[in-house]
């Protein structure tokens, strides 16, 4: 009489650990191996092998669903059909009527397209600082906010330098002519400097992507 195979216990993503998962992918692997065995055994004996069925995935959602139809066939629930975009901010609307429209023609509201697209620009801030004279004769004048730094390039470019050569690895002169194509107005040497010195201070910081709102 053939034996009872044991059951592996349920493991829980905590006790789940480096060593559990190789373990669990070695015990995998074996039982492959032993079934691929137990085949060439009954080919060898000259008996029929046991054909290798997946369970269809059309039966497990029918029987989760609990429901059939009048002819005795399982048939899945389906909920509301949700857009696909409905999540996804909206930064324009633009509305376009027909090119021609008949006269006696009724309005019946919009169908909405929403097309995905990205804008990648330089944003240029110019910062104009109020200056006046004191009685004394002296100078007072506007600040420059403190997050920029105290240098002329703000922080989403110097986030965006760091993204580009730490995490995608863009060479530092591919990265030059990127920005440079795109209207930075940076040297070679200014770039290093945030390469070599700017992740101290942007090293929890992601690339933030804005959109510019511009459309055509």
């Amino acid at each position: 009489m053939d034996s009872i195979k044991p059951q592996l216990p349920t493991i829980s993503n905590e006790d789940r650990t480096p060593l559990v998962d190789v373990l669990l992918e070695l015990l995998a692997w074996q039982q492959k191996q032993i079934d691929q065995l137990e085949q060439e055994i009954l080919k060898l004996k000259g008996e029929t092998t046991k054909p290798e069925v997946k369970p269809s995935k059309m039966d497990k959602d029918a029987t989760e669903d609990g429901d059939r139809n009048d002819s005795g066939t399982s048939k899945k629930k389906k909920g509301p059909k949700r857009s696909k975009t409905e999540h996804l901010k909206i930064n324009a609307t633009v509305d376009i009527q027909p090119d021609k429209i008949p006269a006696g023609s009724t309005f019946k509201g919009y169908r909405e397209v929403v097309i995905q697209d990205i804008v990648f620009e330089t944003f240029n801030t110019c910062y104009r600082l109020a200056q006046y004279q004191t009685p004394d004769g002296g100078y007072i004048s506007g600040q420059l906010p403190d997050g920029l730094n105290g240098c002329h390039f703000g922080n989403d470019l110097i986030s965006f330098i760091l993204y580009q050569y730490h995490h995608q690895h863009v060479t530092q002169p591919l990265l030059l002519k990127q920005l440079q194509d795109i209207g930075v107005d940076i040297s070679s040497g200014r770039l290093s400097q945030f390469i070599t010195d700017g992740l101290d201070v942007f090293h929890n910081l992601k690339f933030p992507i804005k959109s510019s709102g511009h459309h055509a």
